[in-house]
């Protein structure tokens, strides 16, 4: 499986504010190069933070892409993939539409309730690991899904976890002309943080976009 993480950071590296709200970093290139990205996986995976923040709908927007996609003979959205080990997401989410297939991965500490009213919603549930998700296997099972390139939209905390269980292949960042600051504002990979190893990132290209610059790295 090909993990591309992506997101739009202020100059400083937040993702938002202190308040968790969303900020619009980047503009309509930058969003037209994301649902390109979309378009070309067979899944967008995100955090449940992410989902109670942001309701995201994690689907593509262009008619053409769409249709390319139902021409090679894949269905018309990628699945939507959300991490979520408590089965936190409200019944009211829009990752509950019918848009697309919504795939939780959920762990031990999911209550059954949680997960029967979600198989009840149509979606899928992947449980791996005891407390929280164990991405590694949780993403083995994915595979077995027809997961084969898996793109990534936070957030921190998910990020984070991905790069520490050395599950990230590719990173794309929009760096946006903006500082948000705060010490509680998320950042691109919050968690415990890295303190004596750290990811090995090689920059493979630097491109501007909007009112800001995109970097793409490969994960050695």
């Amino acid at each position: 499986m090909q993990v591309i993480v992506n997101a739009a950071t202020s100059v400083d590296g937040k993702l938002s504010t202190r308040r968790r709200e969303q900020v619009a970093i980047s503009g309509p290139a930058d969003f037209d190069r994301v649902d390109a990205l979309r378009a070309d996986s067979d899944a967008v995976m995100v955090g449940v933070g992410t989902v109670l923040a942001d309701d995201p709908s994690l689907t593509v927007d262009d008619p053409e892409r769409i249709d390319a996609r139902t021409g090679r003979g894949d269905p018309p959205q990628p699945a939507r993939v959300i991490v979520d080990s408590r089965l936190r997401t409200p019944t009211d989410a829009t990752v509950y539409d019918d848009a697309a297939e919504t795939v939780f991965l959920v762990s031990e500490a999911a209550t059954d309730e949680a997960v029967a009213d979600a198989r009840t919603r149509d979606a899928v549930v992947i449980s791996a690991g005891d407390d929280r998700v164990d991405l590694s296997a949780a993403l083995d099972r994915l595979e077995t899904h027809g997961i084969e390139q898996l793109m990534v939209e936070g957030g921190g905390e998910l990020v984070f976890s991905l790069f520490d269980a050395g599950l990230v292949d590719e990173l794309s960042v929009f760096v946006g002309s903006m500082v948000i600051g705060g010490r509680d504002a998320p950042t691109l990979a919050d968690g415990d943080g890295f303190v004596e190893t750290f990811p090995d990132l090689r920059l493979g290209d630097v491109e501007r976009i909007d009112d800001g610059v995109l970097l793409r790295y490969t994960v050695v």
